[in-house]
């Protein structure tokens, strides 16, 4: 194979025709962002909380260590400009726009499942009764001996979502997402042994767990909604990701479907050429006195390059 010339599929070559071929994938997020939204309005569940619950639910009204505006950094920004460094380097527009694409579906969907389980379960935060009785005085009804709480209502809506844990799903679906992504870019699965490759996969989803374990130590969740939240997480991930690119272990894994589509579009109608069809999977090989030579690695265009041969 040739040497590939890179720098053929940027945002100003191909960035629009990729946007508006995806465009109902946009409005459905936009759909996503506004059922979300009315999950955040609408009411939980109040579920039964009795006089003998309240052990359990005593626990210190804290402030958060990781505040709400953070995690949509953490989830999604984070991530983008990993994406964005090796679009500057690599100019595969595909890749940048799957990748931005997957990971807001990742978490919106992530958000959505969330969301709508909190309100439904409506579980007690383990510092519910300091949000229900901020004075400290508890009163129970006298016939049903549940809660007749007199604190803020805006806070104590938000003690009736404890199940799941919103910052552990978000954390994982978005950071997960990443990771999955770092695993394909790196080649991690590729059997040559590098544990290194591992390790910087498994960084993000060390970070995700991090935030999980603040929401445990700041008494907004019990254990269970943090493991259930990200579960939630890391499935969607892993789903959003797949639907995007490639498995990592595969020897195409580091661009997205629709990249190679695009070449095997382009071979078809006879105007692919060699020479300016973009980046693709770059092998570093020693040619020996120190020489350094960029090869095609991708078993896609090795076939697509043979037939031309032929």
């Amino acid at each position: 194979m040739p040497d590939i010339q890179l720098g053929c599929h940027t945002i100003r070559s191909h960035g629009t025709s990729v946007a508006r071929l995806h465009m109902y994938d946009w409005i459905i997020l936009l759909f996503l962002a506004v059922v979300d939204g009315l999950l955040n309005i609408i009411e939980p569940f109040h579920r039964f909380v009795g006089r003998d619950m309240m052990t359990d639910l005593r626990y210190p009204l804290k402030g958060n260590t990781i505040p709400f505006w953070a995690v949509p950094l953490i989830a999604i920004v984070l991530p983008w400009v990993v994406f964005g460094g090796i679009y500057f380097k690599k100019k595969n527009v595909y890749d940048l726009h799957h990748g931005i694409l997957g990971i807001l579906y990742s978490v919106l969907i992530t958000a959505v499942i969330t969301d709508a389980i909190k309100d439904g379960v409506g579980r007690p935060r383990p510092d519910f009764f300091w949000r229900c009785f901020p004075d400290g005085i508890p009163k129970f009804d006298n016939v049903t001996t549940n809660v007749i709480c007199h604190g803020e209502k805006s806070v104590i809506k938000e003690g009736h979502k404890s199940f799941p844990s919103g910052h552990s799903s978000w954390s994982f679906a978005g950071l997960g997402f990443l990771a999955w992504y770092l695993a394909g870019k790196l080649k991690a699965f590729d059997r040559k042994g590098h544990i290194a490759k591992l390790c910087i996969v498994f960084l993000p989803l060390l970070v995700a767990s991090l935030v999980a374990v603040s929401r445990v130590d700041d008494y907004w969740h019990h254990w269970q909604d943090v493991f259930a939240g990200g579960i939630i997480g890391l499935t969607v991930s892993s789903f959003c990701y797949l639907q995007f690119f490639p498995y990592p272990f595969d020897a195409d894994a580091v661009w997205p479907h629709a990249y190679f589509q695009q070449l095997a579009d382009t071979q078809s109608n006879g105007i692919a050429n060699s020479y300016n069809m973009g980046p693709t999977d770059i092998e570093i090989a020693d040619e020996g006195h120190g020489a350094i030579s960029l090869r095609d690695t991708s078993p896609i265009l090795d076939t697509m390059e043979s037939g031309r041969r032929g």
